[in-house]
């Protein structure tokens, strides 16, 4: 090897070393995004594209019943000038958001042009304090 092809290399060698050497110091945060929290912070949640275009919620009304459990009333709009068909379902919640393992199943929801349908949901349990109402496509 001459010395020029090793005055090349040098800087080189140095560069690859230092990169090798530098790390980020630790431990990191965990990033926030609101995509995988909706559940968590919202009682009305769209859950794929087709959904959040042609759907969206009008009220909700929850009252607990004589015997404890929590009832909720959701209204339910079609955005759309044709008909559309979606599920729904809801998921019943501790008072610090947990579930309480009452979950409804999927329903089908038929909705005419531009109509508002209300949907009603009841815990199974007295547990149930807060909840989220889910909407997706028909599949």
């Amino acid at each position: 090897m001459n010395t020029k092809s090793v005055s090349l290399l040098t800087p080189i060698l140095a560069l690859v070393l230092l990169a090798g050497c530098a790390t980020e110091p630790g431990p990191f945060a965990p990033l926030d995004t609101t995509k995988f929290t909706l559940e968590n912070s919202d009682r009305f949640v769209l859950l794929d594209q087709p959904a959040q275009v042609s759907v969206t919620c009008t009220g909700l009304q929850e009252r607990p019943l004589a015997d404890g459990r929590l009832e909720v009333v959701a209204n339910v709009k079609n955005r759309e000038s044709r008909r559309i068909q979606v599920q729904i379902n809801c998921v019943f919640k501790d008072d610090q958001g947990f579930s309480t393992g009452d979950e409804t199943a999927w329903q089908t929801l038929i909705l005419a042009e531009n109509a508002t349908e209300a949907v009603r949901f009841t815990a199974m349990n007295t547990l149930a304090k807060k909840y989220t109402v889910r909407v997706r496509q028909a599949r």
